[in-house]
């Protein structure tokens, strides 16, 4: 509808400029008894309000006229230009900057694809741009991808994300995490089947609406479902039993607004002098004055509040409660340059 109204304005702006060029012409061939060209280039200079000299003094008719023909063309002469011009700049701006995205987004890795941008997906988007995590947002609302892309540090793609090129002019094979949020389970069900194919290792989140459906979504492939509803009366339901614990929970910040920041530190290859060793030989909280309040294990398991004697092992995780100088000095001590 956009492209046909673009051009609606394009052929009226055309036609009224062929309209005044008519008259104008017509006018002074009536009127002056001018000759085509002469009638012709009297039209041009008296539309265009170049300020050329007449072909010969008019009349008084004459006179009337071409002041009736620059106050007529004034307007209509100036917006068939304007939307001309404007659909022609627009044209390629929008060639320019959708070849700019498309290279941009060619150049990505490990960022997350958010499939869905309504109340979920907005604030999905929202706290992984807070935390510095690139993502792409697909959705297939062309009001939302007009909306919302000039005034977001994320990059949107219209199209359907059931479909398989959708999600690959979102670069899903070099993408760590799909997060889908649409209304519908079978939508994302959909949406699931269709990555988990196009990148077998990625990390697939869901948002589901009962426990049937995330059954069905654990099954097509998705790694960790959301049911929104069971979450938020959950959180309301601790409003009431436990207050205060989650008012401290909430002052725990994830990506540092807060004094103090919950951080996950992944140990994939630690240096000699801090492997295999424990919690306590390395000093951790000696050294940082970090608390680790929790420990994966390289096989999976996690270990709530470890004990000083628990050894930090490559390929195990940290869970670090600290400031966030505290927390980057830490991740000094474990890597290689530590």
């Amino acid at each position: 509808m956009e492209r046909l109204s673009s051009r609606s304005k394009i052929v009226i702006g055309l036609v009224l400029m062929l309209s005044i060029i008519i008259m104008g012409v017509a006018g002074y061939m009536i009127i002056e008894e001018d000759g085509f060209l002469n009638a012709l280039y009297m039209t041009v200079i008296t539309v265009s309000t170049v300020g050329f000299g007449e072909v010969h003094k008019l009349s008084d008719g004459g006179k009337i006229f071409t002041m009736f023909l620059i106050i007529f063309s004034f307007t209509t002469y100036a917006y068939a230009l304007t939307t001309i011009s404007t659909h022609f700049f627009e044209g390629q701006l929008h060639f320019f900057l959708t070849g700019y995205k498309s290279k941009t987004i060619k150049k990505m890795q490990n960022h997350v694809i958010v499939c869905g941008y309504g109340r979920n997906g907005r604030q999905v988007v929202k706290e992984l741009l807070a935390q510095g995590q690139p993502c792409i947002v697909v959705d297939s609302n062309p009001q939302v991808i007009s909306g919302e892309s000039e005034n977001n540090k994320a990059i949107f793609i219209l199209g359907d994300s059931t479909q398989d090129e959708t999600l690959e002019k979102a670069n899903i094979k070099f993408a760590k995490s799909l997060i889908t949020t649409l209304p519908m389970d079978a939508d994302n069900l959909y949406v699931v089947l269709t990555a988990r194919a196009l990148n077998p290792d990625m990390n697939i989140i869901s948002r589901g609406s009962s426990g049937s459906s995330e059954k069905k979504l654990r099954m097509a492939g998705v790694d960790s479902v959301v049911m929104p509803e069971s979450v938020g009366g959950a959180h309301m339901a601790d409003l009431v039993t436990r207050p205060d614990i989650i008012e401290f929970l909430e002052h725990v910040s994830v990506h540092g607004e807060d004094p103090t920041m919950l951080e996950e530190i992944v140990c994939p290859d630690l240096p000699d002098k801090v492997k295999s060793k424990t919690i306590y030989e390395i000093g951790i909280r000696r050294k940082t004055g970090a608390n680790i309040i929790g420990y994966k294990t390289a096989d999976g398991r996690y270990i709530l509040n470890p004990s000083p004697d628990t050894k930090v092992n490559p390929g195990s995780k940290l869970f670090v409660l600290g400031t966030p100088e505290q927390i980057v000095y830490m991740k000094k001590i474990l890597s290689e340059k530590g």
